[in-house]
């Protein structure tokens, strides 16, 4: 992709995410890939987007299109969320918003594992789920970079380590050593989470 500067990819990106600890990890990764791209935080006046897609593409064009349109810069937005198979894949793209408003880690985790309980799903084998991210990147001349990421792995009974945020408390990788996200340190996070993976395909194909 090429901007109207003709140049073959962005000096700068408005992140879209108003999540602060979701704009730290974004930061970190897309730092991480070596891109020498400029990190712009979302302006304070940009209003918040009504995430009413009926899936994560759409909610993460959504936001990378509005954060684009109001500052004219290359913008982008990922959205994510937790798919947990015994719950037929929810809560999906109402992750945040799980437990209602306004967002509360604490209450969509608790609302989780009594979603969980309430089915019957106690063993490990009954609760498989998956983290999946969508990345979009928006330029100002209207194209847009598309990346997804996924990261397999189970929900435990109870809360275990306070990194993170969101259900990382609850979820165990399938590719990590039996540490939730929680317990893991930022870079072991990065290196295997649908975040990581979708900033480094698209860093990929930035390149």
């Amino acid at each position: 992709m090429t901007d109207g500067g003709g140049s073959s990819r962005p000096e700068r990106i408005v992140l879209a995410s108003a999540n602060r600890a979701k704009a730290v990890e974004l930061a970190e990764i897309l730092g991480s890939a070596g891109l020498g791209v400029e990190l712009l935080p979302r302006p304070s006046d940009v209003p918040e987007v009504v995430e009413d897609a009926p899936d994560f593409v759409g909610n993460a064009r959504l936001k990378a299109h509005a954060l684009r349109d109001a500052t004219g810069e290359w913008a982008l937005a990922d959205d994510s969320g937790l798919e947990v198979d015994a719950l037929d894949g929810a809560p999906g793209v109402h992750s945040a918003r799980f437990a209602g408003e306004p967002s509360d880690d604490a209450a969509n985790v608790a609302l989780l594992l009594q979603r969980l309980h309430s089915v019957g799903a106690v063993s490990p084998s009954q609760r498989s789920a998956r983290f999946r991210c969508v990345i979009v990147l928006a330029a100002p001349d209207g194209r847009e970079l598309v990346a997804e990421g996924v990261v397999e792995g189970r929900i435990i009974d109870r809360p275990t380590g306070d990194g993170g945020f969101g259900y990382d408390p609850v979820f165990v990788p399938t590719e990590g050593d039996g540490r939730t996200f929680a317990l893991m340190s930022p870079s072991e996070k990065h290196a295997v989470s649908h975040r990581g993976r979708a900033l480094r395909a698209l860093a990929d194909r930035l390149r």
